[in-house]
């Protein structure tokens, strides 16, 4: 209404486009189309400690808001308000405002390539709902990293903007897309290179700045992605830079979308930093994991911690692969779309291939690929009883097991694991024949592993190992009575019981393949009326 004045704090405004007692620069797009308020140069609103921002972009962060604010002064909060693409900055110190808002009259900020305009909030402090824990998190991690950028105590990590990234219980499916929408809440993303290294899924992420960088750190070190796993390890890489090459499942820069994707049929060596070469091979639940974790927590089968913090607007929008070039035969082959990753993720039964047809049984294989998800149905086809189909409860699972599983020899044979065109394993229908005991419905079988969600089984999900962890072993079982028990399915090579807990042991065979052949022989076996032996694959030596 004309001849009225709005507080700058009037959240409720639609107008992005507020001065300072100057007119805005002309700009093109939907900015011209919003309505422009021009604050008087005796506006009610004088000095304060917190200033106000507003015409945001939408994927502006904390750590956007606080990066501006730096070069005028120490700062003590910030609060953003994404719907309304508006923020409160708070200086310990009026001056510093004042310097800043006074700066900004005279040069128009900017934001991520966008403008934004910086006055005085009416508000003389800044009070945060206690109840929003995550965004006060997210918050005071950008604080302390502009602190520790402007002037704190000298440490190691304080300009770099490069971090090193290792995910432990790597249960669920992890890759550049669901970093990329996590470590984008709290800046730009530059760079991303992933691998595996000392069999632990690792990567490397370049931000922008290291106020970001800092703040990711603080804020996602030791958090977990799902609950009970996939928990983050972050410190900072002693590399400045990286130089990624290809644009594909394995590296990604996000500032070149045109680089090639290299080759789909080997896992390429990828220099960077001009240190040498790093060897990232397939990293184990990737290559069908569903790419947009955040938002698709009922596909993936596990719950977000931090997808429940980011759902929504606050969702981060991950760069389609087809930008990046990325033909569509080789999309079919390694690198999927985002839909057609989500399609592939969300089909729960497996064909297994090359079996032994001699020894294959529905138990055998609930028995083996129990070990990487509960297992609900299985068929022997009748007339090629070299395959099978193994229906597992969630799509993740199947994941893992055609991960872990694939190409493992299996009674001397190394057998096929693939994602099957069926979406369900059937049932013989009553009145027909039946099929001599090869189809076999486990879904209420009590030796299911991962039935409580938060079990520790979920963090002790192992490869195919020549050493079997073993568990479930009453008081009076002794070392020569499980030897022997496991001799008959292979050499033995060591065995060891738990010094603090003789309820669980370690044996050695030797070799993976004699164990992956004990495991399903010997997993439930019975050891007294109430202990049935349990068997998991392990990652230690003996």
């Amino acid at each position: 209404m004309p001849g009225t004045k709005r507080p700058s704090d009037d959240l409720m405004s639609q107008s992005p486009m507020v001065t300072n007692g100057t007119s805005p620069p002309h700009l093109s797009g939907s900015d011209n189309d919003a309505k422009k308020v021009k604050l008087e140069q005796n506006s009610p609103n004088g000095p304060s400690r917190v200033v106000h921002i507003r015409s945001l972009p939408p994927d502006c962060t904390e750590a956007d808001v606080v990066q501006l604010g730096m070069p005028y002064g120490k700062m003590s909060n910030v609060l953003l308000l994404k719907q309304k693409n508006q923020a409160f900055l708070e200086f310990l110190d009026e001056q510093a405002a004042v310097t800043m808002v006074s700066f900004h009259q005279q040069n128009p900020a900017q934001i991520r390539m966008k403008p934004v305009y910086v006055q005085f909030s009416n508000h003389k402090e800044l009070k945060t709902d206690q109840a929003n824990s995550f965004q006060n998190a997210t918050a005071q991690a950008a604080l302390q990293a502009a602190s520790a950028v402007m002037g704190g105590p000298t440490e190691e990590g304080q300009k770099r903007t490069t971090l090193r990234i290792i995910v432990e219980h790597l249960v669920y499916p992890v890759g550049i897309e669901v970093l990329y929408q996590i470590f984008s809440k709290f800046g730009k993303v530059l760079k991303m290179i992933i691998f595996t290294k000392n069999n632990s899924f690792q990567a490397l992420i370049q931000m922008s700045d290291p106020v970001a960088a800092n703040a990711a750190k603080l804020s996602l070190d030791g958090q977990n992605i799902y609950n009970g796993c996939c928990t983050l390890r972050i410190d900072y890489s002693k590399l400045n830079n990286l130089n990624v090459k290809y644009n594909n499942d394995k590296s990604r820069d996000f500032t070149n979308p045109n680089l090639p994707s290299g080759d789909p049929g080997l896992d390429q060596a990828m220099p960077f930093g001009g240190s040498g070469s790093l060897v990232t091979p397939m990293v184990p639940g990737m290559g069908a994991a569903p790419l947009t974790a955040y938002g698709a927590a009922n596909v993936v089968g596990g719950t977000p911690v931090y997808a429940s913090n980011l759902s929504g607007n606050n969702s981060a929008q991950v760069p389609q692969m087809s930008s990046y070039g990325v033909p569509s035969a080789l999309g079919a082959a390694r690198m999927m779309t985002l839909n057609a990753a989500a399609a592939g993720a969300g089909n729960a039964v497996l064909l297994v291939s090359n079996l032994d047809e001699q020894k294959v049984t529905p138990d055998a294989l609930f028995t083996l690929f129990g070990v990487y998800g509960d297992v609900h149905r299985v068929k022997i086809l009748f007339n090629k009883k070299d395959n099978a189909l193994v229906q597992m409860a969630e799509p993740h699972q199947a994941q893992l097991a055609i991960a872990h599983l694939d190409k493992v020899k299996v009674w001397g044979k190394n057998i096929r694991v693939t994602q099957s065109k069926h979406t369900l394993v059937q049932m013989p229908k009553e009145g027909q024949p039946q099929d001599a005991g090869l189809t076999k419905d486990f879904t209420n079988s009590p030796l299911h592993r991962f039935k409580r969600p938060g079990s520790k089984n979920c963090q002790n999900i192992f490869p195919p190992s020549a050493v079997l962890h073993l568990s479930n072993i009453p008081p009076n079982i002794e070392e020569d009575f499980l030897s022997d028990a496991f001799a008959q399915h292979g050499q033995v090579k060591a065995f060891k019981f738990f010094p603090k807990d003789r309820k669980m042991a370690l044996i050695q065979m030797a070799s993976v393949d004699e164990a992956v052949t004990a495991l399903i022989a010997m997993h439930n076996y019975p050891l007294s009326d109430t202990n049935h032996l349990r068997v998991s694959f392990s990652k230690s030596t003996i």
